[in-house]
């Protein structure tokens, strides 16, 4: 799939989804868009883009056809549904599903697309808008490796850091596992931080010495030092989103018979969170712990900003 020779439909252009069509429109591809924002449908129609009629539509002019979309029933509407991927798409098509959803149904869906001679991987996303825009997103991918490398040229216009991580499946597993991760760190340092300002130490101070340790983090030296600790809450990964993804990552623990203490735990945080900031940043887990011990988690001279 070399640059301009692939037609690409893609379904889903939100907050993450559309800077990522208009980088494959960079790389001299054809594109088609779908969604049901209009604004979005505007901007990529502004940029280059044509915007298809209906999901059959872009489907049946596509070669590649990639979807953005917030969750497992959106995805199973859209490929399995009336109209949708399986029902048109044509034996040897592409798919890409780049959703973060559960490993269960992107299995479901990719066996019953290969029933029709299409071919599916998964490859959802981690970083944020800002990587969106750059074009330096990373990916995990799930699938058959030859089908990896057909559509890799494409994805490396949206990605600088792409894992394979096995069967079709494993990308949004290692996606779940990802933000698992995130959400209960993030979730430490607000406790941690909270229990350090209210003791009487200054945030600065916990930072550095915690530098010096092995609890040496990046969400804690970097990423919250260059945002949530200046009050920037600004969306780079919704609440909602964040509490989804743990949701999902519960119910693939659930489904091996595990049972996750802290994770409930971080869900929870998650909840209290969405309920008062749903489409702020998820970090703004430091207003919620802080906020309820009387504290205000930040770093000198910062200013709140959502």
């Amino acid at each position: 799939m070399g640059p301009g020779t692939v037609r690409i439909g893609f379904i889903g252009i939100g907050t993450m989804g559309l800077p990522m069509a208009l980088n494959l429109l960079r790389g001299g591809h054809r594109l088609s868009v779908y969604d049901l924002n209009a604004d979005a449908l505007r901007q990529a129609e502004e940029a280059g883009a044509t915007r298809a009629a209906d999901v059959a539509a872009l489907v049946r002019g596509s070669d590649l056809v990639i979807t953005m979309l917030p969750d497992a029933p959106d995805v199973e509407a859209i490929a399995l549904g009336q109209d949708g991927i399986e029902s048109v798409g044509r034996p040897g098509l592409l798919y890409v599903d780049m959703s973060t959803i559960d490993p269960m149904t992107t299995r479901r869906v990719g066996a019953r697309l290969a029933e029709r001679g299409i071919r599916m991987i998964d490859s959802p996303v981690a970083r944020g808008v800002d990587n969106a825009r750059a074009g330096t997103l990373a990916l995990m991918v799930g699938g058959d490796v030859g089908v990896f490398a057909e559509v890799e040229p494409v994805l490396r216009l949206m990605a600088d850091t792409i894992t394979h991580c096995g069967e079709l499946g494993n990308g949004v597993a290692m996606k779940l596992v990802n933000n698992f991760l995130s959400a209960g760190i993030v979730g430490t340092i607000a406790e941690a931080m909270t229990i350090g300002m209210k003791a009487g130490l200054p945030l600065e101070l916990m930072v550095r010495v915690s530098g010096g340790t092995g609890t040496n983090n990046a969400w804690l030296h970097k990423l919250l030092p260059g945002k949530g600790f200046l009050g920037d809450f600004r969306p780079g990964f919704m609440s909602h989103l964040a509490r989804k993804d743990q949701r999902l990552a519960l119910k693939l623990a659930g489904e091996m018979g595990m049972t996750l203490t802290l994770g409930e735990a971080v869900l929870r945080m998650l909840d209290e969170t969405v309920a008062q900031y749903p489409r702020d940043d998820f970090t703004s887990l430091i207003r919620v712990v802080g906020g309820g011990a009387g504290v205000d988690v930040r770093l000198d001279g910062g200013e709140t900003k959502t």
